[in-house]
């Protein structure tokens, strides 16, 4: 799309770090403009009687769906696409997301919640999109820890400029989201153009992460026999991981309201932030393990200690031993230190420490659409069988059950990598960076 300048092609040290970093950041952060505004109203207004469900978890439902379904073509789509495609792709997918969220505030209420399917389709692609562009480096963790804070700050940052558009310039909610992505897509276009500049992964780079390629069918299925076991604990656990990370955030309003502080219009920000501090420095610290098979185990461990993490602070909180806003920052960190590797540093080490020419964005996707299928089951649960049980007692109570399930099926892939790659002598001599 765009040629590479010179200097990034030379550049492999602290400036192409800076460089690739904040493209990556600000094109995924800028999707997030046309992905959540939404959730941070309540459209009790547009509520009918006659629904089982309010108009609210219709359209949360809607985009899940949406997403769920994005997740399973990425599997094949952006596991196979050539690299050259990636940038026009990125800006035609979430162009479709704007045009959905225009008609979705000129559609009648009750069937615009369709176009919230079709704008959940559209953004469920990005992610993978934007991280092929930073796999296979021996950058790959800290590009990778910068990108993921975009998880955790971008939601309640768009969230709050949605919330200014209404209270402040008196944007009717069905048209806030639209307006709160048309306000970041120039930035989504400028940020997509430096995200083309970033050149393709070095000789040395290749040597130490492996070369990554795109995988047919037949490639897939062969690498997912290969280590199906270990695969499938790391897709289960993650899948109760994204439900839950998907449940807190869709309805934080509902929970900060719970807790008695659903009327301070910055509490998003107030929890991103320091979450996004804590979880940066937790992760960005893997970028110092050079031997990948030693970082893929410590991945499995940070993945334990935020599933710790989360219990911990949940047992504090029901002690009274912390107020409810450290309660959700320390929540929020656990759950994000456990969520993020998966969709950066796990998968790409994996590849490294086995020695196999593939690229994570296949494993990414694989885990990817298991996990949203978690999150449609306990949006599904919450709704229909638990209608009655407060938000805030259903949150405690799936925060115990995601934690001690998804810890164990961590443990379990952890001692199955541990005998699986123990006889396999990869060429670590190789890989390991100096």
């Amino acid at each position: 799309m765009f040629s590479h300048p010179n200097w990034l092609k030379r550049a492999q040290g602290t400036g192409f770090v800076l460089f690739a970093a904040s493209a990556a950041f600000l094109t995924y952060f800028s999707m997030y403009a046309f992905r959540k505004p939404f959730t941070a109203n309540s459209y009790t207004e547009f509520d009918d009687p006659s629904w089982q469900i309010s108009f609210k978890i219709a359209l949360i439902l809607a985009q899940v769906f949406g997403y769920l379904c994005a997740k399973f073509i990425g599997i094949k789509v952006i596991s196979e696409m050539q690299h050259q495609q990636r940038g026009l792709t990125i800006i035609g997918l979430i162009a479709a997301a704007e045009i959905s969220l225009v008609l979705f505030a000129i559609t009648p209420i009750g069937l615009n919640v369709i176009w919230l399917f079709f704008n959940g389709l559209s953004l469920g692609m990005i992610w993978g999109l934007v991280f092929s562009f930073l796999e296979g480096r021996k950058t790959s963790e800290i590009l990778g820890a910068i990108l993921s804070v975009t998880f955790i700050l971008a939601s309640g940052l768009v969230r709050s400029v949605g919330k200014w558009l209404i209270d402040t310039l008196n944007v009717p909610e069905l048209w806030m989201p639209a307006a709160t992505g048309a306000l970041f897509f120039p930035l989504l276009l400028f940020s997509v153009k430096c995200l083309t500049l970033i050149p393709e992964p070095t000789i040395e780079d290749e040597q130490a992460r492996q070369k990554r390629l795109p995988m047919d069918g037949k490639a897939r299925w062969q690498f997912f026999k290969q280590y199906w076991f270990g695969i499938s604990s790391l897709i289960l656990s993650f899948m109760l991981f994204t439900g839950f990370r998907d449940f807190r955030d869709n309805f934080a309003a509902e929970i900060w309201q719970a807790l008695g502080h659903g009327e301070e219009p910055a509490i998003f920000a107030y929890a991103g932030i320091r979450m996004s501090f804590i979880v940066l420095i937790a992760l960005g610290a893997m970028v110092l393990v050079k031997n990948n098979k030693t970082a893929f185990y410590v991945n499995h461990g940070f993945i334990l200690f935020g599933a710790a993490l989360l219990l911990s602070s949940t047992f504090a909180f029901e002690a009274n031993l912390i107020s409810a806003k450290a309660w959700m920052v320390l929540l929020g960190s656990g759950l994000y230190i456990s969520y993020i590797p998966y969709n950066c540093f796990l998968f790409d080490r994996m590849i490294s420490a086995v020695g196999s020419v593939a690229n994570a964005v296949f494993l990414i996707y694989l885990a990817d659409s298991a996990g949203y299928l978690g999150s449609v089951s306990i949006l599904l649960y919450r709704t229909f069988a638990m209608p009655e049980l407060s938000w805030l007692n259903f949150f405690i109570n799936a925060c115990y059950l995601v934690g001690i399930v998804a810890a164990a099926l961590v443990a379990c892939s952890l001692c199955y990598f541990t005998v699986r790659l123990s006889p396999i002598r990869t060429h670590h001599s190789k890989q390991v960076v100096t």
